[in-house]
């Protein structure tokens, strides 16, 4: 018979993939991409054509892949499916030699049995238009990061680095960070009218709206102070009570950048982290004798769900919820009525642009007969976590709206009007299955409906109230990945890497889940300002983005693009390289003084990360890891217990004096003491418990 071929990106796929073929089928692997431009120069020749090389350790892949080549009648090149995907593909081809052979792509949005199956059925050929826009954004990147970041190294420091999404998210950063420094709050006030009910123990609070339907800003203390005065005396009464009922239709199932974000408020993960558990989803685990893809792609910019798992949905809905949880349950209901449907149906999204990723589905489960409950005894913590949302955001978002009962009061005193509002679930639909902290709490009542316009009421006091003016937040990774989605910077395969770059050459520092512009980040960040505008700007970077996506649907030639591009970039760079002067960034010091010297010791940063170093080198070489105190301290010895890493990479909570003193913990210590054997305690979900191996208490 004859022999096939499949040529995946991942090892990890292999095994699944090779569960669900015959004999007749050959999986092997090229371990991502296997050619790319030299990292020894700029890598394209005068007409702007890469000049493509074997990636280095690559060799020995091609060598194998060659000798399967020989061996198969026909060939699939099945890696995954978007732009990345299509040039490795395509390279492959190249790099294989492969115009003689019989040869098709394929794609699958989930890795089942029946989406590779069915991929195998409907092959078809390399679509250039992917690779063409793929191979223009590598163009582009390399023209910014290797005509840049040598600049950055003569001007402020080795080791820098520019990147043409990079530097304008560092810039998106540090724009952030200047309106909360040039922030300037303003006043205002409240005023609360706590309202006796006749027959009734319990107080209704009331909140001051304005005069008549006219509403008040209560800017300052004279207008409370006036309104306070004229209140004296003033009887309340109920003036107007509504009933109604109020919708909230299901959320969108996930895209890469809502699961990045909902992943990052809900679970804590970073956008890295976040992505590597669901690559491992996507690719496979073992459930049972079967491996298998548990999530669908994990790269979209889709809220698109095919026809079969919108049907599946519905079944599975009605079987476990009842027919009225179902998104279109409702008589004589559109579907158009749900935002979630017509996402569902169209792909329709705010950014939509009939890209690649928007060809795909929305990320979703495979098989929702695969419950969390199921898969707790196949998947790890942290994968569950991640199985476990991915799976009640979908479940929901096929489900029916929730529904509120609610009721909205007046209250009358002299010509004032205070308003009480309240909302209760009659029908939970979708949040019988998932809530996220966009979805407001019930805000129940029961005085409320008790009241009409032959209440009577009393004034127990009036409560007024300065408050301020916030500033903006700082970014958190979520935050970010929410603005770079909303700008058009960057796409659903950048936004992590992008992040983590940043922080890696400390131009950001993470801390609490905030994100904080580091002195040499506004180094950084002035110098592309004052000789690179167009790169960090936000505009010219998103526009960037929309000729990629043209350059895919085949309406834009990728050499104009460049062509365009780069003459302004190398004359932006001679112009720099002549103009601009040398900045100097000062080391931060630490108060540990170094044993040798006496000098107060600065903080480095090194490949494993950060470290104490004398800043006497060359005449004093002493170095010092650094441990971050966390402000606790240690049970046993008294000294503070600070953030250790194991060989592995895995965070833990150690003793500053270890190895003489074994305390540890995997979670972080507070500061509160366990009262019955006084180690710290830790927070655990809504509990805290001790952290002393063998002890049970639980607060």
């Amino acid at each position: 018979m004859a022999k096939n071929l499949i040529i995946v990106e991942s090892p990890a796929k292999v095994k699944t993939i090779k569960k669900f073929l015959g004999s007749n089928y050959e999986v092997v692997a090229s371990q991502g991409h296997v050619r790319d431009m030299p990292k020894s120069q700029l890598g394209f020749d005068e007409n702007y054509d890469p000049k493509y090389i074997t990636i280095r350790g690559k060799g020995d892949v091609l060598s194998m892949l060659r000798k399967e080549v020989k061996k198969a009648d026909k060939i699939y090149l099945a890696t995954d499916p978007d732009r990345e995907g299509e040039a490795i593909s395509w390279h492959l081809y190249e790099a294989l030699n492969l115009k003689d052979k019989k040869v098709s792509r394929i794609t699958f949005n989930e890795i089942t049995q029946s989406a590779v199956k069915e991929a195998i059925k409907n092959p078809r050929d390399i679509d250039m238009n992917l690779v063409d826009a793929q191979q223009t954004r590598r163009v582009l990147d390399r023209m910014v990061g290797y005509r840049i970041s040598p600049l950055l190294w003569a001007k402020i420091k080795r080791g820098l680095s520019a990147g043409r999404v990079q530097s304008v998210t560092l810039k998106m950063i540090c724009d952030r960070e200047n309106e909360i420094n040039d922030f300037i709050a303003k006043e205002y006030w409240t005023i609360d009218a706590l309202l006796n009910i006749e027959g009734e123990k319990k107080a209704l609070v009331a909140s001051f709206y304005g005069k008549g339907d006219e509403k008040i800003e209560l800017n300052d203390k004279t207008t409370v102070d006036k309104i306070k005065n004229d209140l004296k005396g003033a009887k309340f009464t109920v003036s107007e009570v509504k009933n109604g009922t109020r919708k909230k239709n299901p959320p969108l199932p996930f895209t890469t950048s809502t699961l990045q974000q909902e992943a990052s408020k809900v679970l804590g993960f970073s956008t890295q982290k976040t992505m590597r558990i669901a690559q491992s989803l996507y690719e496979g685990v073992s459930v049972g004798k079967d491996t298998v893809g548990v999530i669908t792609y994990l790269r979209t910019d889709s809220v698109r769900v095919s026809d079969e798992a919108v049907k599946a949905a519905k079944e599975y809905i009605t079987k476990h919820y009842g027919e009225e949880f179902n998104i279109d349950y409702e008589a004589g209901k559109s579907e158009s009525d749900s935002k979630a449907t017509q996402a569902s149906k169209s792909g329709d999204n705010k950014n939509s642009s009939k890209k690649i990723q928007d060809a795909h589905e929305a990320i979703r489960p495979t098989d929702l007969e695969r419950t969390p409950e199921m898969m707790k005894a196949y998947l790890n913590r942290d994968e569950l976590r991640l199985y476990s949302l991915i799976y009640k955001r979908f479940l929901a978002s096929r489900m029916a709206a929730c529904t509120f009962d609610t009721v909205s009061t007046k209250i009358s005193a002299k010509d004032y009007t205070f308003k009480v509002c309240a909302s209760k679930v009659s029908f939970e639909g979708y949040r019988s299955v998932y809530m996220s902290d966009d979805d407001e709490k019930d805000q129940k009542n029961a005085l409320l409906n008790k009241l009409d316009k032959k209440s009577k009421l009393s004034l127990d006091k009036l409560e007024c109230e300065q408050h301020f003016t916030q500033p903006p937040a700082h970014f958190t990774e979520a935050g970010l990945v929410k603005a770079m989605e909303e700008r058009g910077i960057g796409r659903p395969s950048t936004y992590a890497p992008t992040i983590t770059t940043i922080i890696g050459r400390h131009y950001v520092v993470k801390e609490n889940k905030n994100l904080y512009i580091s002195e040499l980040g506004e180094v950084v960040n002035k110098m592309m300002e004052d000789a690179f505008p167009t790169i960090v700007d936000v505009n010219f970077t998103a526009n960037m983005e929309t000729l990629l996506d043209a350059i895919e649907e085949g309406n834009v030639q990728w050499k104009t693009v460049v062509e365009n591009f780069y003459p302004d970039l190398d004359a932006a760079v001679n112009k720099a390289t002549k103009e601009l002067e040398h900045v100097k960034v000062q080391d931060e010091e630490s108060e540990e003084v170094c044993e040798l010297c006496g000098r107060k010791m600065v903080y480095k940063f090194g490949p494993h990360g950060k470290f104490l170093a004398c800043p006497g080198f060359p005449e004093c070489r002493n170095t010092k890891s650094f441990l971050e105190k966390i402000g606790v301290s240690c049970p046993i010895c008294g000294k503070d217990i600070v953030i250790r890493k194991t060989k592995k990479g895995r965070t833990y909570y150690g003793c500053e004096g270890a190895p003489d003193c074994d305390y540890m913990s995997w979670q972080r210590p507070l500061a509160d003491k366990c009262p019955k054997c006084s180690y710290p305690l830790t927070k655990r979900g809504n509990k805290k418990v001790c952290t002393k191996e063998g002890c049970d208490y639980i607060e």
